[in-house]
């Protein structure tokens, strides 16, 4: 239950900042995340009993629920050019895992030290990169579709105008600039027909005329599949897994080199995810994920030989880097894109609850999957992969290629005359329209949906 509280903590912060998130901006709800991040990591390090060691690791589990909501949508609306998205998304899931090796690796090397400094060192260790972090955010600016959408227009023109390196008055800027103002009337007018008991059929009743309903329970649902897959499971429990398959003079070893090339595994995504699309790869990744996790489970069943033993450690070994190219950073961005402008804070908070309530699961349920089932737990890994290619083969759009307001155009109805292809409104009479309805107005409505997830 220590280990887990951070991961609800999680997933209920990235429901509760879906109240806030669109008030403090972006940029504010990464600065709030690292902020607390600081102030979890001194009271775990400093704790001297469970249960200021769990009020650490809440307070850490609302850090990452604000961040992980935050960055992707702050990466994908300040990309200048369409194809800047991915590789920025692919980058960050670079580094997301690559932290994961850090810690590991921080951790073995303070494992055999006898004294409260080899696990408070470690824990203290965190605020490094949450003081980078917040740092770095507090002189950026947050994104242009977030000023625009909060009737800041100035500031919107500036920041849009430093992403290009052109003069505001320059045909790119006022061409982004007009886009991103239709696209939010658009969706001020489509979610006219929005009601909160729609969110419970889960999007699959979705009355609205550009389909926010099913697009934000897509954002909860793909982070939830993700998990499901068994990346969380396997980055946890390593060693307990690797224990059934491989010495025990071999499991510390193997598991921080295993971690290192989940790591690896993301980097591909950075060259790829352009050239390939973002639903191709998706799809193939979970495709080729449940042949590995499936040959890891026939031959831990199967068990016995050495050879047999080492070749699961292969399978685990090629799981895992394919889910990190594949899977890792490439469902953040997806989320990000399919969210629309008005409502991307709550496609975060829908993301991030669906990936932080699955890791709950996961890291409460595995331990104990393992002690009363063995190897059998794994047919729930492999059930959890075969129902992410269905997922994506039927309700996932290719995004790649389109800018953040085109993506609208792939899940509205035809006969919604809030999108005109043509383009044939101006960015300031989109700019009048978008006035008529304050940000108070824009807000309770905002709040309705908040309160209805």
């Amino acid at each position: 239950m220590i280990v887990a509280s951070y991961d609800l903590a999680a997933c209920v912060t990235s429901i509760g900042i879906a109240f806030f998130a669109f008030n403090i901006g972006r940029r504010g709800t990464v600065i709030l995340g690292n902020i607390v991040a600081v102030i979890g990591s001194v009271l775990q390090a400093s704790s001297y009993s469970v249960a200021q060691m769990i009020v650490g690791r809440l307070c850490t589990g609302f850090a990452i629920g604000c961040i992980s909501a935050a960055v992707p949508s702050y990466l994908s609306e300040t990309g200048g050019e369409i194809a800047d998205r991915g590789p920025a998304n692919a980058l960050n899931g670079i580094f997301l895992i690559s932290g994961v090796p850090i810690a590991y690796w921080i951790d073995y090397g303070f494992v055999h030290w006898n004294a409260q400094a080899s696990w408070r060192i470690p824990i203290i260790f965190q605020c490094i990169f949450a003081f980078v972090s917040g740092g770095t955010m507090y002189f950026l600016p947050d994104t242009p579709r977030w000023y625009y959408a909060r009737n800041r227009y100035e500031e919107g023109d500036a920041v849009l105008s430093r992403l290009y390196d052109a003069d505001v008055s320059s045909e790119k800027v006022q061409s982004t600039r007009t886009e991103i103002l239709f696209a939010i009337e658009a969706e001020l007018e489509a979610s006219a027909s929005l009601h909160w008991k729609q969110f419970l059929t889960m999007g699959f009743v979705d009355k609205t005329r550009m389909k926010i309903v099913r697009r934000l329970w897509i954002c909860f649902w793909l982070t939830m599949i993700r998990e499901w897959m068994g990346s969380s499971l396997i980055g946890y429990y390593s060693a307990i897994i690797l224990s059934s398959v491989a010495k025990p003079s071999l499991v510390s070893l193997l598991s921080g080199v295993l971690n290192t090339f989940f790591a690896l595994g993301c980097v591909p995504l950075y060259f790829t995810v352009e050239k390939f699309g973002r639903r191709s790869i998706l799809l193939y990744g979970a495709c080729a994920s449940t042949c590995f996790v499936t040959a890891f489970t026939v031959l831990v069943a199967i068990g016995g030989s050495s050879a047999v033993n080492w070749a699961a450690v292969a399978m685990i070994f090629c799981l895992l880097f394919v889910f990190g190219w594949a899977w890792q950073g490439l469902v953040w961005l997806y989320c990000s894109e399919i969210a629309p402008l008005e409502y991307r804070h709550i496609g975060g908070s829908f993301t991030a609850c669906g990936e932080w309530l699955m890791v709950f699961i996961t890291v409460f349920a595995g331990p104990i999957g393992f002690d009363n089932i063995g190897w059998y737990f794994w047919l729930w890994v492999i059930s959890g992969n075969v129902v992410a290619i269905v997922f994506v083969a039927l309700l996932c759009p290719e995004t790649g290629g389109k800018t953040l307001e085109q993506v609208d155009y792939l899940f509205v109805d035809k006969a919604f005359a809030g999108l005109r292809k043509n383009f044939d409104i101006d960015a300031e009479d989109a700019e009048a329209n978008i006035g008529e309805k304050s940000n108070e107005e824009r807000e309770e409505n905002i709040a309705n949906i908040s309160k209805s997830a």
